[in-house]
């Protein structure tokens, strides 16, 4: 009996269950902003577009890999086996097609690795034949590859060119482990940020 009256005197005096009753109603708004809140990033999350992507043109049968962007963010390169046979294909982003890339892909070595310059002018990458891979320089203005580590020995991968396309780095497995070498290919390269470096504002002095 006495407990009893302890209890209702309690709870006269503004206690729930042992515990002030204000506490119990602040526990009452937490939860309550708690399932508001998450209510609100249920419904933000829902409601939300997704970004626009142009992933749909590129899902098919076909295995796509290894993407490579340009500079400007005009080309997409790509290993694929779209044509019958594994190889690198250069995508226009703007006008949303295939870029023909004469010379480049061989029925003799496979094409892989690629890496853009700046506009997508001087395309980068491994070319493996029954041999060894080599590393190769595409250039579409003159739509001519070009071997690069002729006169190397030992094995290649991941090969980057610089937004110029003067400078191909890449990794060498000559010395029985994994280095990195760069390759200059010297100053009367013409530049594939030319046009970039014309657009800039010259510096006061």
């Amino acid at each position: 009996m006495k407990v009893r009256n302890s209890q209702l005197g309690n709870a006269s005096r503004g206690y729930c269950n042992g515990e002030p009753k204000q506490a119990w109603q602040s526990v009452r708004l937490l939860k309550a902003s708690v399932r508001f809140g998450l209510l609100a990033v249920l419904t933000i999350a829902c409601s939300q577009e997704r970004l626009p992507t142009v992933s749909a043109e590129f899902d098919s049968r076909h295995h796509d890999e290894q993407p490579a962007l340009s500079g400007d963010g005009h080309f997409l390169a790509f290993v694929s086996n779209r044509n019958g046979n594994r190889g690198i294909l250069l995508y226009d982003l703007k006008q949303r097609q295939v870029v023909d890339l004469p010379r480049l892909n061989r029925l003799d070595a496979i094409a892989e690795s690629p890496s853009l310059s700046y506009t997508g002018r001087y395309i980068v990458y491994i070319a493996s034949d029954t041999v060894r891979p080599e590393i190769e320089l595409y250039d579409r203005v003159l739509q001519q590859p070009q071997i690069l580590t002729a006169n190397y020995r030992g094995w290649f991968r991941n090969p980057s060119i610089s937004p110029d396309g003067r400078y191909v780095a890449f990794e060498t497995g000559i010395r029985g482990q994994w280095d990195i070498e760069v390759i200059d290919r010297g100053p009367n390269v013409e530049s594939d940020m030319s046009d970039v470096r014309r657009s800039q504002p010259s510096a006061s002095p």
